[in-house]
C-alpha cells in the first residue's frame, strides 16, 4: 500500500494532468474580448502593452508562441500559458488542503492512519476540483489574461508557506523564506494580487514562532500590512522613482549623459545590498542576512520589468506610453494616465471644483537634457461636500445618475454618508463582490451583464427564452456554499489558527480589495476575475466541508446514533 506521502503527492500531479486536460479542451482557439488580444500580440513580439504592464507573462507567452506551427495558432499557445498555470494552481490548492487538513485533524506527519488518508486526500481532491469547475476561474483559465498565471503565484506562496512549518533545519526553512520572496517578486512582474497574501503569510509565520497572544497577532498584521506598503510604494514604484531623481540631477545638472544617474543609483543599490549581507554574514545576523537576501530575490523577480524598458527602445509597433527613460517608466508603472480614486477621505459625486493647483513637473528627454513638458493638476474640492471612506466619489458626469440610483435619491438630493453606505454595501459589496461569489458557489443567472445568481428552486419555467438557453446558466443548488459553510465551521471549531490564515486570505482577497478597489457605478464588463484569490480560499473550506461530512458519518455509525 502507498505510504500517506506518496500518495499525497501522486494524487497532486494527477489533479494538475486532469485539471489541466479540462482547461486545454475548452481554451480559447483565438483571442477572446478585452485585453487578450492585446497580450497576445504584445507577447508574440515582446511589445509593451498598456499599464502597468506584464512582462514575465508576456516572456512567457513568447516562449509558449515558440510552440505555434504557424502565426495562425500564435493565440492557442498564448492562451495555453493560463491552461498550464491555472493546472497548477489547482494541484498546489489540492497540496495546501492536505497541508491545512492535517492540522483539522491533529494528525502527526508519518503516522496518517487509513481513515486520515481517505479523509485528507478525499477532502483536497473535492475542494480542488471544486475550485476548478468554478466559474470565474474556470474562465480565466482558458484566455491570453494574467489572472490565471497571478492564480499560480498566489497558490504556490500560500503552499510554500504550509510547507515551510514542516521544515524542521533552521537553514532549510530559511530557504523556503527566500524561495517565498522570489516567487513573490517574479509575481509583480505578472500582477500584484499576490502581495495581499503577506498578512496571511505573516500569521502563520507569528503561529509558527512565537507564543499567541491578542497583541502578537495584531503587531503581526501591522508589520505585514507594512510590508505590503514597503514593497508597493517603496519598491515597485519607489525605486524607480528614486532612480528618475538622479537621473535628472546628473543629467541636468552636473551635464552628464543620458543613463548615467540610472546607472550610478543602480551600483549604489547592488553595493549596499552586498555589503548589507557581507556584514550580516561577518557578525552571524541570521534575522538580517535574511532580511536582506529576501529583499535581493524580490529584486531579482521584479527585474523583468527591466524587458519594458528594453523593447520600448526599440520602438516597437506597439508601444503604449512610449516608456523609454526611466521618468517615463516610474509613470508608466504609477498608472498615471488612469488617475487615482480616493480612498480614506474625499468628495462626494456632488462636489464642486473649487480649486486647480500646479502639481509636480512632467519631465521628457530633450536634446541633451530632460526638459519640463507641462505640471500635473490637484483638484480641490469643497470639504463641505466632501467625507470619510468616500465611496460615490466619481464627478463623471454619466456616473452621476448611476449613483442616484444605486442610493434611491432624487434628480436634486445630494448625497450623506449614510448613502455613501448604502452603495458601498449595496454596489460595490454586493453588486460587486457578492454577487460574483454567489455566481460560483450557488448558480449563475446568465453570461448577460449584471446578471443575477441563481436560488435552488429557481428553473427555467417561466423564464424568457434568452435566459434559459443561455449556456452560461447554472443552479449549483446551494451545494457548494453549503460544503464551504459547513467547512468554515469544522475548521474554526478544529484549528483556530488554520482557520485565522484562511479566514484572512479571503477577507485580503475579498473584502479589502473591494475596499481599495473602489469600484465606480459602470464597469465596462464583469470583474469577477478580480475575487479569485476569495474563491481560491473558500474552495479550501469546500474541502474541510467533505472532511466534516465525513467524520459525523463516521461517529454516527460507530456510535449507531447522533455524535456528542
Amino acid at each position: 500500500m502507498l505510504r500517506y506521502k506518496n500518495l499525497n503527492n501522486l494524487t497532486g500531479w494527477l489533479i494538475f494532468i486532469v485539471a489541466t486536460t479540462v482547461y486545454a479542451l475548452t481554451v480559447e482557439p483565438t483571442a477572446s474580448f478585452w485585453d487578450c488580444g492585446e497580450f497576445i500580440a504584445v507577447s508574440y513580439k515582446l511589445e509593451v502593452p498598456h499599464p502597468p504592464g506584464a512582462p514575465l507573462f508576456l516572456l512567457l507567452g513568447r516562449m509558449f508562441s515558440f510552440l505555434a506551427a504557424d502565426r495562425e495558432t500564435v493565440a492557442f499557445w498564448v492562451n495555453m500559458v493560463s491552461v498550464v498555470s491555472s493546472g497548477a494552481t489547482i494541484m498546489f490548492l489540492y497540496w495546501s488542503i492536505t497541508l491545512l487538513g492535517k492540522k483539522v485533524l491533529k494528525v502527526t506527519r508519518g503516522q496518517e492512519t487509513l481513515e486520515q488518508t481517505i479523509w485528507l486526500v478525499g477532502s483536497g481532491i473535492i475542494g480542488a476540483m471544486a475550485y476548478t469547475f468554478s466559474d470565474s476561474f474556470w474562465f480565466s483559465a482558458t484566455e491570453a489574461e494574467v489572472y490565471g498565471l497571478s492564480s499560480f503565484f498566489t497558490a504556490f506562496v500560500f503552499w510554500a508557506i504550509l510547507k515551510w512549518e514542516h521544515i524542521d533545519s533552521p537553514s532549510g526553512a530559511n530557504r523556503w523564506l527566500i524561495l517565498i520572496a522570489y516567487m513573490m517578486g517574479l509575481s509583480i512582474g505578472v500582477h500584484l494580487l499576490n502581495l495581499v497574501t503577506i498578512p496571511a503569510l505573516g500569521l502563520i509565520y507569528y503561529f509558527h514562532k512565537y507564543k499567541t497572544t491578542t497583541t502578537g497577532i495584531i503587531v503581526t498584521l501591522v508589520i505585514s500590512l507594512v510590508l505590503i506598503g514597503l514593497i508597493m510604494v517603496g519598491v515597485i514604484p519607489g525605486l524607480p522613482s528614486l532612480a528618475g531623481s538622479f537621473e535628472i540631477f546628473f543629467v541636468n545638472s552636473l551635464g552628464m549623459p543620458f543613463g548615467s544617474g540610472l546607472i550610478i543609483f543602480s551600483i549604489l543599490l547592488l553595493g549596499g545590498l552586498l555589503y548589507g549581507l557581507y556584514y550580516s554574514i561577518r557578525n552571524h545576523k541570521i534575522l538580517l542576512n535574511t532580511g536582506l537576501l529576501a529583499l535581493t530575490f524580490i529584486l531579482i523577480g521584479y527585474a523583468s520589468y527591466a524587458l519594458v524598458l528594453i523593447r520600448s527602445n526599440y520602438n516597437p509597433p506597439i508601444d503604449e506610453n512610449n516608456p523609454e527613460t526611466i521618468i517615463s517608466f516610474v509613470s508608466y508603472l504609477k498608472r498615471e494616465q488612469y488617475g487615482s480614486r480616493p480612498l480614506l477621505y474625499g468628495q462626494y459625486f456632488t462636489a464642486n471644483l473649487v480649486d486647480q493647483e500646479q502639481g509636480d513637473p512632467v519631465y521628457e528627454k530633450g536634446k541633451d537634457k530632460y526638459i519640463i513638458s507641462d505640471y500635473k493638476l490637484e483638484n480641490t474640492y469643497d470639504p463641505k461636500q466632501s467625507t470619510i471612506f468616500p465611496r460615490a466619489y466619481s464627478t463623471q458626469d454619466n456616473h452621476a445618475e448611476l449613483y442616484r440610483r444605486w442610493m434611491g435619491l432624487g434628480p436634486n438630493e445630494n448625497p450623506g454618508f449614510g448613502d455613501n453606505l448604502s452603495f458601498f454595501f449595496r454596489y460595490q459589496l454586493g453588486h460587486m463582490f457578492m454577487r460574483y461569489f454567489m455566481w460560483n458557489f450557488v448558480g449563475r443567472e446568465s453570461d448577460i451583464k449584471d446578471a443575477g445568481w441563481m436560488m435552488p428552486w429557481e428553473g427555467n419555467s417561466g423564464v424568457p427564452e434568452l435566459l434559459a438557453n443561455n449556456k452560461a446558466r447554472n443552479n449549483y443548488f446551494m451545494l457548494p456554499l453549503i460544503l464551504g459553510l459547513l467547512g468554515f465551521f469544522f475548521q474554526y471549531r478544529n484549528d483556530v489558527k488554520g482557520f485565522a490564515v484562511v479566514a484572512m486570505l479571503f477577507l485580503l482577497t475579498g473584502i479589502a480589495l473591494v475596499v481599495y478597489l473602489n469600484s465606480p457605478p459602470v464597469e465596462p464588463r464583469e470583474r469577477d476575475y478580480i475575487y479569485v484569490g476569495a474563491f481560491y480560499a473558500f474552495a479550501i473550506w469546500i474541502g474541510f466541508g467533505v472532511m466534516a461530512i465525513a467524520q459525523f458519518a463516521t461517529q454516527f455509525l460507530k456510535t449507531g446514533g447522533m455524535p456528542v
